[in-house]
């Protein structure tokens, strides 16, 4: 963090309480790049369809979005909070939860809109889009393979574009 920054180790913790303050904020500020990103690139998109497919589009190509550096936050922050930090253990809870909130109300509007089938669960597809977006970072993470996450970002893209 102090190279990052370019600041001092003193004047990055004069300004919290404790590392967990830090790593608390670093997290906010991490994912609230992300979802001004998603948000950035939603905002030209017409159709829920063409919303969802952002995901893939930004998760696919994050290089040429502002993504932090080290990748996902959430994916990251699950990781590493899993058992030893309750507080950002739970912000990486709530922003997974939120996402999910987000991607199934994207998918209840096209229902609404005749976009998507009737018989789509928006919980179930939401869930599935996150869980393989997340996995497939991950595996990219894991075997330094690019087109690892190319080819699970088509499986994604073809969830969305089977909902129709």
């Amino acid at each position: 963090m102090i190279h990052a920054t370019g600041l001092t180790k003193g004047s990055i913790y004069g300004n919290f309480v404790n590392k967990d303050d830090v790593a608390l904020a670093a997290f906010d500020f991490n994912l609230k790049q992300v979802n001004g990103v998603i948000q950035n690139e939603m905002e030209s998109r017409n159709t829920c369809r063409e919303k969802l497919l952002v995901y893939t589009k930004v998760y696919e190509n994050f290089l040429e979005f502002p993504f932090p550096d080290g990748g996902c936050p959430v994916l990251n922050t699950a990781v590493d909070s899993d058992d030893t930090h309750a507080e950002l253990r739970q912000k990486a809870a709530d922003a997974i939860q939120n996402w999910k909130n987000i991607i199934s109300k994207l998918i209840q509007k096209g229902i609404l809109n005749k976009e998507f089938r009737d018989d789509v669960d928006p919980e179930q597809i939401a869930l599935t889009i996150i869980a393989t977006i997340e996995g497939a970072i991950m595996i990219t993470k894991l075997t330094g393979k690019l087109n690892y996450r190319r080819s699970i970002m088509r499986s994604v893209e073809k969830i969305i574009n089977d909902l129709g």
